[in-house]
């Protein structure tokens, strides 16, 4: 039975250039260890795709929604159903100066936003830098190798894999009608990339689960794993030096009046 738009897949695949085979992207680590492509700052597994949801490219999503749990499938993308066709509309030469006057200092391959478009830096040189706002993949027949490992149906799990997108594991999740709590116990780091990422993860769930009209979020802290910004530590200091110090001089003042 075909996939439909709103249904939550986990999927493995790798990506590579019709061309050259070249390795583009890839969900196996072993795969990008293998052609030394491997990031320590990439998760590595299966990622969510949420169809409909214009998240991948069109002919990606195509061959998915005929796609079936388990049964790996391969196919390839031209250029106007992968990453579009090359336009030297979008390729720029601007003054080094400008970068300069914004305290930016481009090198090539540099990412950039630009007339809110992400660009690449391609060259700088002469007093001049040539920016590329084409997708780095545009122009190229891709050839994809994918895998649905999963069609998610409970809300919970598909709340779940929308945390993990966002580098969250929620400790446990619950949904009853159109409330959906979720639960973050002292185990789980609450740095600032958690709340910016919990921000993330709650506006996702309201955009993708339809039926969700209230979110609680439930979190526990205990002593062990509470610290208190450094910050704060700083600025205790400095208080009870300047304490110290106050009591110092009223001490020296009464010695003085007696």
């Amino acid at each position: 039975m075909p996939f439909k738009d709103g249904d939550f897949l986990e999927i493995e695949y790798t990506a590579r250039n019709v061309a050259d085979n070249a390795l583009i992207a890839t969900t196996d680590e072993s795969i990008a260890k293998k052609e030394e492509a491997y990031s320590k700052d990439i998760s590595y597994g299966p990622v969510l795709v949420v169809l409909g949801a214009n998240a991948v490219v069109k002919g990606f999503e195509r061959e998915l929604k005929n796609a079936e749990v388990g049964k790996e499938i391969k196919f390839k993308l031209k250029p106007e159903d992968a990453f579009g066709n090359r336009s030297e509309d979008l390729v720029r030469v601007m003054p080094l100066s400008e970068f300069r006057a914004q305290n930016i200092n481009p090198y090539p391959g540099m990412r950039i936003n630009m007339d809110s478009a992400i660009a690449t830096v391609k060259s700088v040189g002469s007093g001049r830098v040539v920016v590329d706002a084409n997708h780095p993949d545009a122009g190229k027949e891709i050839d994809y190798t994918v895998k649905v490992i999963k069609l998610l149906e409970k809300d919970e799990d598909r709340i779940s894999a929308l945390g993990k997108t966002y580098s969250l594991k929620p400790t446990r999740i619950t949904k009853t009608g159109g409330v959906a709590d979720i639960y973050f116990d002292s185990t789980v780091k609450k740095n600032s990339d958690y709340f910016i990422n919990k921000a993330s993860m709650v506006a996702a769930t309201f955009t993708y689960l339809k039926d969700v009209e209230k979110i609680n979020v439930h979190e526990e802290y205990d002593r062990k794993s509470a610290t208190a910004p450094e910050a704060i530590h700083e600025e205790s200091e400095e208080s009870e030096n300047e304490s110290e110090s106050g009591s110092e001089e009223s001490k020296g003042e009464n010695a003085e009046n007696q």
